[in-house]
């Protein structure tokens, strides 16, 4: 008897990963063919057969295409749709881990006051000079400095004995309004051109990506993949609780300061470069739990996957919504977010 109700489970649980892994594969296919859409979208709409002969063509394959569908797709176009892929998944698996941590379906980097600390570094940056630099790049090592100062502060607390998930959230959102004030008082002793580029790189862009800016924000969010993976098992058993999580040989404390730290470097990699982008991290996670569950073996992927489409379908909803124009993007994902977040909070009540 006992052997046929285990066998029974065992069938269960395999009949339940199968259908994650063929949930997981839907999106894969739905992601790539998202991707070929933004490539496809801009000024001068590409078809998608050219747009596939120059992808094709370009890793090496023997596909012809004229040489401006060429220069268009590989030098003005792709950099920007894998950005989009990567910082969606990135700011997906972010959001992820830091409800994970915290037991909050609201936590994410955003709301952490994270991405407000990027925001606040990048507009001192512009506001005093960029030290000298070329803006292009000192924008971004202010965000990112900025952002890991936040996170530290974090890590100071997350080491601290006696401090419990909910207080690390509270602190997160006092980072939030602090930053937030402090930003709006940059804007404010500043000079109207400075105030709009300010306002600009906050509402978030990918027209800047570069093969550059891609390779090192890959480099990132697929190290810090990796590294969450690894430690897939033990985030899982973190759902179960704290005191669970300790019983069965989980050090909670290290593997706090170890995920903060993962989010923290893949969140400030990616605002650094793009700016700040809402709604991603708490969505995206929030979609995935409902349709994989918490298993971090599927969770995870999931959540970089729904990211990504996310933040690939608001990159060719900027291109369309006012043609000829880069709208952008950090208002689109707000636009798409609100509903879904509308949603969230229905099906939660249900």
């Amino acid at each position: 008897m006992q052997s046929a109700m285990l066998l029974e489970a065992i069938e269960k649980q395999r009949k339940s990963e199968r259908r994650r892994i063929m949930i997981i594969s839907l999106f894969c296919f739905i992601l790539l063919a998202s991707f070929i859409l933004d490539v496809m979208t801009g000024p001068s709409m590409l078809d998608a057969s050219r747009v596939i002969n120059a992808l094709l063509g370009s890793i090496g394959l023997p596909f012809q295409v004229d040489p401006s569908t060429h220069v268009i797709v590989t030098n003005l176009r792709l950099p920007i749709a894998l950005m989009a892929i990567i910082v969606g998944g990135g700011l997906g698996m972010g959001g992820a881990e830091m409800q994970t941590l915290l037991n909050n379906p609201m936590a994410s980097p955003y709301t952490l006051g994270m991405a407000a600390a990027a925001g606040f570094g990048a507009a001192l940056m512009l506001y005093i000079g960029s030290l000298g630099m070329n803006s292009d790049y000192a924008v971004p090592i202010g965000a990112f400095v900025f952002c890991m100062l936040s996170a530290c502060f974090l890590f100071a607390l997350a080491s601290m004995r006696h401090i419990t998930s909910g207080q690390l959230i509270l602190a997160g959102i006092a980072l939030l309004f602090l930053f937030q004030s402090l930003l709006s008082l940059v804007q404010f002793i500043s000079s109207p051109e400075l105030s709009q580029q300010i306002l600009f790189w906050l509402f978030g862009s990918l027209s800047k990506a570069t093969w550059t800016n891609v390779a090192i924000t890959s480099v990132v969010i697929i190290g810090g993949f990796i590294l969450l993976m690894k430690d897939s098992w033990k985030l899982t058993a973190l759902r179960l609780g704290e005191e669970r999580a300790k019983s069965v040989g989980v050090n909670v404390a290290a593997l706090r300061l170890r995920t903060l730290f993962i989010v923290a470097v893949m969140t400030a990699t990616v605002t650094s470069f793009v700016g700040i982008i809402g709604f991603i991290g708490i969505v995206a996670p929030n979609i995935s739990k409902i349709l994989v569950g918490e298993d971090q073996r599927f969770f995870l992927p999931l959540s970089f996957l729904i990211g990504a489409f996310l933040l690939s379908t608001a990159s060719v909803l900027s291109k369309v919504i006012v043609p000829g124009a880069l709208f952008p993007i950090g208002i689109v994902t707000a636009i798409i977010g609100v509903p879904f977040f509308f949603w969230l909070i229905i099906m939660k009540r249900g």
